[in-house]
């Protein structure tokens, strides 16, 4: 059995896990987790981008996940979408893609046009 104070860590850590679940002002990155999603490498491509935003200290981003969306050639998919602007949906996007998009879309406003998909 857990002590107290371990049970008490073990909150704080699911609190802060929770919190980039939370709807905030700025951007929402989705990620695809369906099985295919999962297969081509999504769970690494989430991991890196909760870590560029954790580097860069960047808090008002809200990452979602969502299941397949039908475009399995094209995983590991996610997609950005920034208050007032139409929602881009990215492909193949590993681990290096994933930090070019922290970079360009979420810090300087630039979509990276060759992971677009159309």
């Amino acid at each position: 059995m857990k002590s107290l104070e371990e049970l008490e860590q073990i909150k704080e850590k699911a609190r802060e896990e929770m919190k980039i679940r939370e709807d905030k002002a700025g951007p929402r990155i989705t990620i695809a987790m369906g099985t295919c999603g999962i297969a081509a490498g999504a769970r690494e491509t989430l991991d890196t981008i909760l870590d560029e935003l954790n580097k860069r200290e960047i808090n008002d981003v809200t990452i979602s996940q969502t299941g397949c969306i039908g475009l399995c050639n094209q995983e590991p998919i996610i997609e950005v979408k920034k208050q007032g602007e139409d929602s881009v949906t990215y492909g193949k996007v590993g681990s290096k893609e994933a930090r070019e998009i922290v970079t360009k879309h979420i810090v300087n406003d630039e979509v990276v046009n060759d992971l677009v998909i159309q």
